[in-house]
């Protein structure tokens, strides 16, 4: 769809620690290219390995406090816990919102993400 975010890069201090939080808290899969950046994949549909969403890109620092980036859970709860099990810091919630529920969390970089669900 013209117009609309299409892919998105997480600045990380730590490469190999990020595609690792990442890897187990929400499953994610990466290309590595090098050192410096990691391609996000898509979850594969049947037959497809699917295709790069956003990256990882090695940073000096990592600044709070720009965009938010949200992502979507069936099951919050369980959500909390994996980002807490891999290592994640959970900085605000798991709250009520007109939408449904959501939390914020810090991940080992220090960026802050948010995810949210219907119930």
């Amino acid at each position: 769809m013209p117009l609309t975010i299409d892919y998105v890069e997480i600045s990380v201090t730590d490469m190999h620690a990020a595609r690792d939080f990442y890897g187990a808290a929400f499953g994610w899969t990466f290309t590595t290219y090098g050192d410096q950046y990691s391609g996000i994949r898509t979850t594969a549909e049947l037959g497809s390995e699917g295709e790069e969403a956003g990256g990882l890109i090695l940073a000096e620092t990592v600044t709070r406090g720009g965009p938010l980036v949200l992502l979507y859970a069936e099951d919050l709860d369980d959500a909390v816990e994996r980002v807490t099990e891999s290592g994640g810091t959970v900085v605000n919630g798991p709250y009520e919102f007109p939408g449904g529920r959501r939390f914020h969390f810090l991940d080992p970089s220090g960026n802050e993400l948010g995810v949210w669900s219907t119930s």
